[in-house]
Order: structure tokens, then sequence, then C-alpha cells
């Protein structure tokens, strides 16, 4: 799992997550890892990832730098992009690598962002349904069964099962982030001081109110309060 810094988006619009993507690919040819599984959230990144010729860090590293750095061109920005380094856990056995791939494909369900995994969009579970590209999808089906057709019926089955899986579980406790944070935020990605907010043109003024209203750790009332816009506009953005 790798996160973006405080917890900021590191995915804004389609382009980045399918340049992501498109890393991951280019990579998985150099480094010749095998992906069983992925979800791209607004702020963070699953991988149920397996290393072969290359070591997993130097994998890692060499997806983060390229991202960072298209990123960082993109949108005029300098600096960090993901907090410290990816987490990781290994999987040893067969019962905890579908324990894994399912709860990667149920992220975006457990977290409010849709009701139906198959309808999101940034995830390999449409690999494994309709037309693999990055994804090993041969491994986990044959556990399912043999036959193609059956396989993935049974995988579908299995990952629209409602649990509790816990795999290297984001926290739950939200970790509020002080005005300075917020300010610096703002300033660094959009390059306006929250106290000129009002003053800025209605375009970017719903961008930066959305952009804060997303940000984990940031509450409605204190936006209002950096940005004099009430709580009700905030919500409505």
């Amino acid at each position: 799992m790798i996160r973006g810094i405080n917890r900021q988006n590191i995915f804004s619009v389609d382009e980045d997550y399918k340049k992501f993507i498109a890393i991951l690919s280019k990579y998985h040819k150099k480094s010749e890892y095998e992906i069983y599984a992925y979800c791209l959230m607004s702020n963070h990144v699953h991988l149920l990832i397996k290393e072969e010729r290359e070591a997993l860090p130097h994998a890692m590293k060499r997806i983060g730098t390229s991202y960072v750095s298209w990123y960082n061109w993109q949108y005029n920005r300098k600096g960090h992009l993901f907090q410290d380094r990816y987490k990781s856990e290994p999987v040893e056995d067969d019962v905890y690598f579908l324990t894994v791939l399912r709860y990667i494909h149920q992220n975006p369900l457990k977290a409010g962002l849709t009701n139906d995994i198959a309808s999101y969009q940034w995830s390999s579970y449409h690999e494994y349904i309709n037309q693999p590209k990055i994804v090993n999808i041969e491994f986990a089906l044959k556990m399912f069964h043999q036959e193609r057709d059956k396989a993935i019926e049974r995988f579908e089955r299995f990952n629209q099962e409602p649990n509790n899986d816990q795999c290297l579980e984001m926290p739950t406790k939200r970790e509020t982030l002080s005005d300075k944070e917020i300010r610096h935020l703002v300033l660094s990605k959009y390059h306006i001081e929250l106290v000129t907010l009002q003053n800025a043109p209605t375009i970017i003024q719903d961008k930066v109110l959305k952009y804060l209203k997303e940000l984990d750790g940031c509450s409605l009332r204190q936006v209002a309060r950096l940005t004099g816009f009430t709580v009700n506009k905030i919500f409505k953005v």
C-alpha cells in the first residue's frame, strides 16, 4: 500500500489513474513482477504483487519515482507526493491470498464510493471479469475452478460476499490536520492563500473547496472558518 502525504489526493482526474496503471504496466515488463490485484483510490493504492527478477523495494521505487515525476510535471508542483515508504506484508498461503484479493477489490465498497465493486473503474476486478491487461488472473481463477466460466462465476460470488476482512488496514481514526497544514496544502496545490479564496474566480473557489471537502482530517467547519464560506456552500460544492 502507498498513500499520499498527509493523506492528500494522488489522483484527481481520470488521466492520473490511467497514468499510474500505465506505469505499472511499464515496470511490470522491466522488473518482471506479477500483479494479482490492484485498486487505485483517491489518496492511496493497494497492490497484490509478487517480486520476480527484481527485489520488491526496487520495483516500488521505480513505480513511485516515475509517477511522482509525471505528477509534479503535470500539476507544476515540487516535492514529495507519497507518505514515507510503502507499507507491505507477506502473503504466505492460498487462503490469505484470496482474502487479500477480495479485500482489495472491496476497498471502494467499504469506503462508500460505490454500491457495486463491478462499477468501480480503477481496480483489477474488471480484468478478471472481462479481459486481463496487466494482471495475472490465471493463478487466482484456478483456485476456484479449472473451467474458466465456472471459475469466473465463483470468483464473482466470492468477491461479492460481505465480510470483515482485515488486510494491512488503513487507520480508521482520522488524523486531524492543523490550520497551518491545510493552508500549506492549498498553497502548494493551487498557489493561492486561503484567506484570499473569496476573491478568486468561482471555478477556482469550487476546485479548492471540493479538494478540502474530500481531504481526510479536514472538517467542513474547519474549512468554513479558514475560508469564510458557509458550511452549506462547502457541502454543496
